[in-house]
């Protein structure tokens, strides 16, 4: 397992030190806008780690990078797992990477880190929705597949991590990612609303026309109205074997904080047949950056097609905001026409956007033999 090893040499350049939260959001959009992973209101979400807001400053003083650090504490002791998710937001195209994390990575170990878990948002491939399709057969997985595009950065980036003796989740059977690997866009920037209608798919026009002919209605949703979504949650995920496992208060507590930080940071959408609400999804926005990050729906009258009504309101709206991509979140990476899993990508591809592979998130085991059996000990009741 690889161990960090701490520099004697502190980096003039750069220091890591806590900030306020009037700070830390001022200092938004460095490097093309932080994930709503890395929001200050993020923190309140996850309740029940301890979290700390960092920012890396220059030698001015000026702020040049962001991060939002949870802590999930080990009972009776003064150690912690440190989890910086879809982050930190630092310059990843900086060839000397270590000049950021070390210091992130000293600051954590004096705070009593046994390990660290990152989320570089650079992504590593990229795959058309045609090429999948045409790729989809029996045992296959999107990894079998040639990418239409190689990212130089986020390989250069995957690169260095190693070389500093960080490890990626997954690797060596020892624990996944928590957050999703693969995730769909639908490319926004440049293109007009017809534009976008037109790349959808001609099934996926099919059922959108469908909706509108069926008198599916459309709206933004309050909070009184999260109560339906969590129904229907229930109900999506009876019908597709799954298990979110979050509780009604979770998504009410989310929603207060996200938009008590900005207004419409969080959004839930519904949609409507004959009075009833059939679907209803959510939405995430932090400046330009646009995700979908939850969709439910009945069982009943699926027929009139009220998520693609959903997501075509959705998308209209990313693209108003002026979003370069309409992020659509995690899938699996199951190319098996065959398989459940195969199904939500099929559904996506739809969209005629394309497939990304992020970095992942990786992992590094600070020095010391306790810190070592924390981490080793963490991961094995993760495995299990």
């Amino acid at each position: 397992m690889p161990t960090a090893t701490l520099s004697p040499l502190r980096q003039a350049q750069l220091t890591v030190s806590p900030v306020d939260r009037a700070q830390y959001l001022s200092a938004s959009d460095l490097y093309g806008g932080r994930s709503f992973l890395q929001a200050p209101s993020w923190a309140q979400v996850k309740a029940e780690w301890r979290s700390e807001l960092l920012a890396w400053r220059d030698a001015d003083q000026q702020i040049v990078g962001t991060a939002l650090v949870l802590y999930r504490s080990v009972p009776r002791l003064r150690r912690s797992f440190a989890y910086l998710p879809e982050g930190p937001d630092i310059d990843w195209s900086e060839p000397s990477l270590d000049r950021w994390l070390t210091p992130l990575v000293d600051h954590l170990a004096a705070g009593g880190a046994f390990a660290v878990r990152i989320g570089p948002p650079p992504a590593l491939r990229r795959w058309r929705a045609g090429t999948l399709k045409a790729a989809a057969g029996p045992s296959l997985r999107i990894g079998h597949v040639l990418p239409d595009l190689v990212e130089p950065m986020g390989s250069s980036v995957s690169d260095r991590l190693r070389t500093l003796g960080w490890r990626r989740c997954g690797e060596d059977g020892a624990g996944g990612d928590a957050q999703p690997r693969f995730v769909f866009q639908v490319p926004l920037q440049g293109r007009s609303l017809d534009e976008l209608r037109s790349g959808l798919s001609s099934e996926w026009r099919r059922n959108l026309n469908k909706s509108v002919r069926s008198g599916v209605e459309t709206r933004m949703g309050t909070e009184a109205d999260l109560p339906t979504f969590h129904h229907l949650l229930g109900v999506t995920e009876q019908r597709n074997g799954f298990r979110l496992g979050r509780s009604l208060p979770y998504y009410q507590r989310q929603y207060r904080a996200l938009n008590a930080e900005a207004d419409g940071r969080m959004r839930l959408y519904l949609a409507s047949y004959q009075g009833e609400v059939l679907a209803a999804h959510t939405m995430n926005v932090v400046g330009r950056r646009v995700w979908y990050q939850c969709g439910a729906s009945a069982n009943h009258r699926r027929d009139v097609r009220p998520s693609h009504a959903l997501q075509w309101r959705m998308m209209e709206d990313a693209h108003r905001l002026g979003a370069a991509y309409y992020d659509m979140r995690g899938i699996s990476d199951c190319l098996d026409p065959g398989r459940r899993e195969f199904g939500l990508l099929r559904w996506k591809l739809g969209t005629g956007g394309e497939v990304v592979e992020t970095l992942g998130e990786w992992e590094l085991t600070l020095p010391g033999v306790v810190n070592q059996t924390l981490h080793h000990a963490m991961q094995r009741y993760r495995n299990r």
